[in-house]
Parts: structure tokens; sequence; C-alpha cells
């Protein structure tokens, strides 16, 4: 417990994706908190593929900070350096800090703010609304997901995934990979591995865009949409004091509590450190949980000794398929159709997203 009027210590989360916002929230009442962001808001980024399909959806998926970090300083900027004692932004502001947690996750250019971001979702429906043929470009789980949420809403569509692969969600075990691409063919999905779709060369045919591959095939498609990885949010650390803490794919090296190693007072959570897991959101709230637990120890003076641990997550995978099926990986099955979909698909964990931030999950 602290003591009634002792100084809180200060604390600078940076990053306001599915680890940041958790731990942003935790900790609000317990530190004096800046949380550092260049949008506004907090995004269920795996609702996102919904959202393109039905809008509305977005109403409860994108969510301004302030509804759940109602207690602290948010800076809606970019975090672009770090010394010892301070964090700068892009608008030259100097926060200094005792702790600091960095969560900058993947980057992912996205608008300022909540209304942008739902009018951007409104403009990918009408774009797939008014396609005959859809190309998707990726087959990982953001690729595969789409396929199946416009399958699903449009059965009408005719829907190509071009993936350069050899096999779908390379990221999870080939069983289920088998299993995935059996049920995108049952929903006419055109799925097209082990080849690239050279978007240097598209040419026009009768109103309709030709695309063309590196196996030599053309593709008839009216709009497309890119789902390949994104780069880790981790460039700009490569000019701070943290440089040498990067490992040669750009990730944070941290410790078994999430600190960064050689750092007493700096944390690293989700999708940027080096954890040997499958970076997926429901890890990185754990990530956010663990590194919380943490925090108040050592800000509250308790003994390094007693700090909690994090131990990687197992190889349990879930991607949704519509909005009734989905292939789930498991340590010892795997597992296609109603039953995984009955956990994830129909709602994608929005509610109880919400609920861990102290929201209405409707």
């Amino acid at each position: 417990m602290e003591e009634m009027g002792a100084e809180k210590r200060r604390l600078v989360v940076i990053g306001g994706g599915i680890a940041g916002s958790m731990l942003a929230k935790s900790l609000q009442f317990h530190a004096d908190v800046t949380f550092i962001d260049p949008k506004e808001y907090f995004e269920i980024t795996w609702a996102n593929l919904r959202t393109m399909v039905e809008p509305s959806f977005g109403e409860r998926s994108v969510i301004n900070h302030r509804d759940y970090f109602t207690n602290g300083c948010i800076v809606t900027s970019t975090a672009i350096g770090i010394t010892e004692t301070e964090v700068l932004t892009a608008d030259d502001r100097s926060i200094p800090y005792d702790y600091l947690v960095i969560a900058t996750g993947h980057s992912d250019p996205v608008p300022k703010t909540r209304m942008e971001r739902l009018k951007e979702y409104q403009a990918e429906n009408e774009k797939i609304k008014s396609a005959q043929y859809v190309l998707i470009v990726g087959g990982g789980p953001t690729g595969v997901e789409l396929a199946g949420e416009i399958s699903f809403d449009f059965p009408e569509k005719h829907v190509t995934l071009v993936h350069s692969g050899s096999r779908l969600l390379e990221f999870i075990g080939p069983k289920a990979s088998a299993k995935t691409l059996q049920w995108l063919t049952s929903k006419r999905v055109e799925v097209k591995l082990e080849q690239r779709v050279d978007l240097n060369s598209i040419t026009d045919s009768n109103g309709s865009k030709i695309y063309h591959t590196t196996a030599g095939e053309s593709i008839k498609a009216d709009c497309h949409f890119i789902c390949t990885g994104k780069p880790l949010g981790s460039e700009w650390l490569k000019g701070t004091i943290l440089k040498n803490n990067l490992d040669g794919q750009g990730r944070l090296m941290v410790d078994e509590y999430l600190r960064v190693k050689g750092r007493k007072n700096i944390f690293a959570i989700g999708d940027i450190t080096d954890v040997p897991e499958i970076k997926q959101g429901y890890l990185a709230q754990k990530h956010a949980l663990v590194a919380a637990e943490n925090l108040k120890l050592l800000m509250a003076g308790g003994k390094e000794r007693k700090m909690s641990t994090y131990k990687p997550g197992s190889s349990t995978a879930i991607v949704s398929l519509g909005r009734r099926d989905a292939v789930a990986q498991f340590p010892y099955t795997t597992l296609i159709g109603i039953f995984p979909g009955m956990i994830k698909s129909r709602d994608l964990f929005v509610g109880k997203t919400r609920k861990q931030r102290g929201l209405q999950p409707r």
C-alpha cells in the first residue's frame, strides 16, 4: 500500500495498442502516468476485418483512449527519442520518467481521430460492396480472415487470395493450414499459393483491373487489399539509448520480468519484444498484466526477487472464418468449424476486451 500523500512515480507508456492500453489502464491510479500515442483511440485490431464488412461493428471496437484511461495525461504524438531520464516526442515535448514502458508493436499508419478511422472503414465497406471481383494479397491471418468475412457476408463476390508461401497461415501448423485451405475453397474462394502480385503492372480491361502474378497468371479484380505483414514499430529506437537492445529482427530483448535486458526501469511488452511465442493480442495483454504487477512492486519499493516472471504462451491460435466458423490450433489438436467459431468468431472477443478496460461490453 502506498502511504497517504506519498508522491507517485512518473510512468511513461509509449504505444496505445493492445498491450500499451491495458498497462496504462491498469496503472493509472498507481502512478503519475503519461500515455503517448499518435492516435486518440485504442483499436481492437483483430476486429478490423469484421468492421470492413460491417462498419457499425467499429462503434464497439474503436475506443477513445479517454473512455478507459481517465486518470493521467494523454500525449497525442509520436515518440522519437529516449534518454536516461526523458522521452522526446515529435511535437517537441520532453517528458520525464522514473519508469518507462515501450509497447509500439507494429508500424501501422492510421488516422489520428476515432471518427476518421470509422470513416475509413465505411470507405472500405463501400469498396467491397461495389466490387464483383476482390483480390486479397497475403495468406496470413489477416488475409485469411478477410477472405472469410467477405465470403460469408457477400457470397456472391468472387474472391481470389494470392499468397507467396507454400501454405496458408505459416505461423501455425500444416494441419491447420490444410483445413483452412479446404474451408476457403468450399466457400468458392480461389487460393493461389507460391505467387506474388505485381502491383506495378495493373492493366485495365472493360472497366475491371487485371493483376499479374510472378507465375504469369492474370487475375481480374475490381479492388484489392494488401494483407501482408507490417514492420515492427522499432525503427525509431535505433537512434536512442536502446539501440543496442534490439536483436537482428528489430525486437527489443527482454528478461523474464519483461524488462529490457540490462535496464532496471524500462519494460517492453507486446509484439515489439523478442519473447519466443506467436505474436497474438491475448498474449500481449498477458504481457501488460505481468509488467503492471512488476511495476507496482518496484514503485512501492518492493524487492526485485519478488517480481513476477512471464512464461511464453503455448502454441494456441484461433483464426476466424466468417461469423460462425474458425480454425483453432491447440497444443494437442486442431479443430475447424462451429466449435472454435463459438469461442471467437461471433463477437471476436470484443465484449471481453471492452470489459477488461472497464467498459460496457456493448
